[in-house]
């Protein structure tokens, strides 16, 4: 399903088991609902359709419709309803789709997103709805592994500027805390995408933040710059309890939220919204997907 900033959804096949994620951030009140589902394959249970995005798990769902994606969701009296319009072509990361997560040439996958689509629809919360537009983004990642042996997680950023442009960036953790070098694709406002440079990215913890919950102790603040793009941003969650703890489908307790992002970028001030997803403070996400 689809992600991106203030409402995220995402679903993973596991044999003939499809579990799905819904949660939505109220920046205001600082609530943070999610909700859970998993189904096996079946006629009014879930299906995915293998030649097109059409994903549905009992009554959430993801498709193409002519341009648009439209995508459900409900739970807990909350409910979702979006159509989603690519305003940028797709992007490929990696080399043409094939995205390496460190050094080793086997650790890989394909993956590639729309990271910027024009959103409206209805949202349901707190038994009011109310029209809703906005902006989105849509990731497709597939592996057949994701994590060796000495990784426990990642963390994944992907931000939408205010001058038009977008910046996908994530990290993979390893055991003793340290992390593969960075990896990343800045797409300009017309759409082009550069695959950034490692040597060129810096990514630096500001602050963390220890979930009441789970006791998991995350990061919580970070700055990026870009070297070679003379970017220097400051990314930072806009509530700081958004923790899943998926009991009812995967088993994955991981963090994945709303951020703001303020900086500069040659010389001139920039901000954006984004998403930050974090795995492996918990437990280690070694043999979970």
């Amino acid at each position: 399903m689809s992600r991106r900033p203030s409402s995220e959804g995402s679903a993973w096949r596991i044999s003939d088991l499809y579990p799905a994620h819904f949660a939505i951030t109220d920046v205001e009140t600082r609530k943070f609902l999610y909700e859970e589902l998993i189904s096996r394959e079946g006629p009014g249970l879930a299906v995915a359709a293998s030649d097109r995005l059409q994903v549905r798990v009992k009554d959430w769902s993801a498709e193409f419709a002519g341009n648009e994606i439209r995508v459900r969701a409900r739970a807990k009296g909350c409910s979702l309803e979006l159509a989603l319009t690519p305003m940028k072509p797709v992007v490929l990361h990696g080399q043409g789709g094939y995205s390496r997560k460190s050094d080793r040439e086997k650790q890989a996958s394909y993956y590639y997103s729309l990271t910027r689509l024009s959103a409206k629809g209805a949202l349901t919360f707190d038994g009011t709805t109310r029209p809703v537009t906005g902006l989105a983004w849509m990731d497709h990642e597939f592996s057949s592994s994701v994590l060796a042996e000495d990784q426990v997680g990642w963390d994944w950023f992907s931000l939408q500027l205010e001058d038009g442009s977008e910046l996908m960036i994530f990290q993979m953790r390893r055991k003793d805390g340290t992390f593969e070098p960075p990896v990343g694709t800045l797409v300009a406002q017309d759409g082009t995408a550069k695959q950034m440079s490692s040597s060129h990215i810096t990514i630096s913890r500001t602050g963390s933040w220890r979930s009441p919950h789970t006791k998991a102790e995350y990061p919580s603040g970070w700055n990026i710059e870009l070297a070679d793009e003379h970017t220097k941003l400051h990314v930072a969650p806009l509530v700081e309890d958004q923790e899943l703890a998926s009991g009812k489908s995967t088993g994955i307790v991981y963090w994945e939220g709303a951020v703001r992002i303020t900086g500069s970028r040659g010389g001139k001030t920039v901000n954006g919204h984004g998403y930050v997803e974090l795995t492996g403070y918990a437990h280690s996400m070694a043999g979970r997907l």
